[in-house]
């Protein structure tokens, strides 16, 4: 089997003001980083309503596209913005991460990365927060729950910041564990080790600032590595976030591409022991473009290697 890459031009057309760190530069650098990898490449279909109700209310999902806009911006919170593309973006998305589930768990490959913007991990239940409109990847671990009948999945979010969406969205899911390091303090300022869910089924790791990668390994091999193979989850759910980086602009935790090529081999080989390899990675943050262009490939190189 083989490594997928799921994306589609559509996410170049959601468009932010200028200046907005989460712009389509994002994806116009990582793409061709990817470019001539060995990656099965697929484009991602539109999620439909019934897929975003897997957690977000009908009330929501109506309200988030009443409010497109025709032309120009519309502003749905303090930093997140919607354009005339932003609609099929967002369902791109979040579709892009139930086909790699489909993917994954149809043997058609072993892991796949989903190159999607906008991000989700921010979005709640009913609340649009931090770049993000819908649950990218606690829809697809609800897919991966419902439709495939899973048992366990895990969710592992190393971005720089608190992955309260999908917290939210997942924290009363007693089949789902999340796992979440993320700066602290650090918007949104949640995230603290005492939040841990209704099953206790989330695990916070807060990072102080200016944590570099020695500290970083650390922390994984003795909180994040044996909490993710004790429950021995049948897919792991990434959010790859590449804003911990020492260059990004918005946070102040000190990796470099190595760390993250190295968190990936870490959980690639837990998926191994657990689930024959079963990984679905989604992209959320990362705002130094050359940086989340290295470090998008590093993470990918990774995954292609035990795609194989």
């Amino acid at each position: 089997m083989t490594t997928a890459l799921i994306t589609h031009d559509d996410c170049l057309n959601h468009v932010t003001p200028q200046g907005h760190p989460e712009r389509v530069a994002r994806l116009e650098h990582i793409l061709p980083a990817l470019k001539g990898k060995a990656l099965l490449r697929e484009k991602a279909p539109m999620a439909e309503d019934a897929d975003l109700r897997l957690t977000h209310p009908q009330s929501y999902i109506d309200s988030v596209f009443e409010t497109l806009p025709k032309e120009g911006f519309a502003q749905l919170d303090g930093d997140t913005w919607m354009s005339p593309g932003t609609s099929r973006a967002a369902r791109r998305a979040a579709g892009g991460a139930i086909r790699a589930v489909d993917m994954v768990m149809g043997g058609e490959v072993t892991n796949a990365f989903v190159a999607c913007r906008p991000p989700g991990h921010h979005a709640e239940t009913a609340t649009p927060m931090g770049f993000c409109m819908f649950g990218n990847v606690a829809i697809a671990a609800k897919h991966a729950l419902e439709r495939h009948g899973l048992s366990r999945v895990a969710v592992v979010d190393f971005d720089v910041h608190h992955g309260n969406g999908t917290q939210d969205l997942l924290k009363s899911e007693a089949r789902a564990f999340f796992v979440s390091s993320h700066q602290m303090p650090l918007w949104p300022g949640s995230g603290a080790a005492s939040e841990t869910g209704d099953h206790n089924n989330i695990l916070n790791v807060p990072l102080e600032p200016g944590t570099d990668g020695a500290a970083f390994r650390t922390l994984y091999e003795g909180q994040v590595f044996p909490a993710v193979s004790n429950f021995a989850p049948e897919l792991v759910i990434i959010s790859a976030g590449f804003d911990a980086h020492r260059a990004d602009p918005l946070a102040n935790i000190s990796l470099d591409e190595s760390d993250f090529a190295w968190v990936t081999q870490r959980l690639c080989e837990i998926a191994a022991d657990c689930c024959n390899g079963r990984i679905v990675s989604c992209l959320e943050g990362g705002y130094d473009l050359d940086a989340l262009a290295k470090s998008s490939a590093a993470h990918v190189d990774v995954l292609i290697v035990h795609g194989g």
